[in-house]
């Protein structure tokens, strides 16, 4: 854990703990499909492909929380951020997050998946993007799908 100064302001920043596990080659690094199947376990969450036949993307309602596909030729996920602390995870993984591409960048980030990440904090990253695009859903909708 390290505390930065900043203009005034304390910044308090908590350094990843990486796992070895994926960076030893124990065990292949998180991939679109183990993504997929969790993402699908939310509540009204459905797999479309809005795009094109390999541009898989996780909805609930009619609202994107999660999009596959490639970054410079590793396989990545986009993901919904908290716009006021979207910063501290790219931050956190300089070489594994970044703005997300073809999205709002300051709404979006894009995740590599290529095991330098542990795979509990990107789903926690997916659990996020999820919560942040219900939060915003109609009242109609939140009822429909029983979110609170």
């Amino acid at each position: 854990m390290k505390l930065f100064r900043n203009t005034g302001i304390v910044i308090l920043r908590i350094e990843a703990v990486h796992s070895d596990i994926n960076k030893k080659g124990d065990l292949p690094p998180m991939d679109h499909q183990q993504l997929i199947n969790y993402g699908l376990k939310k509540t009204g969450a459905d797999l479309r492909y809005p795009f094109d036949p390999e541009t898989p993307v996780l909805f609930v309602a009619n609202k994107m929380f999660a999009l596959f596909g490639s970054f410079q030729g590793t396989p990545s996920v986009n993901l919904k951020a908290d716009p006021d602390t979207v910063w501290l995870t790219r931050q956190t993984y300089p070489k594994s997050v970044y703005p997300g591409y073809h999205m709002n960048k300051r709404h979006w980030n894009t995740v590599l998946l290529d095991g330098s990440i542990g795979d509990s904090e990107i789903l926690d990253m997916l659990d996020e993007s999820y919560q942040l695009v219900c939060s915003k859903l109609p009242k109609s909708e939140k009822q429909r799908l029983s979110l609170p």
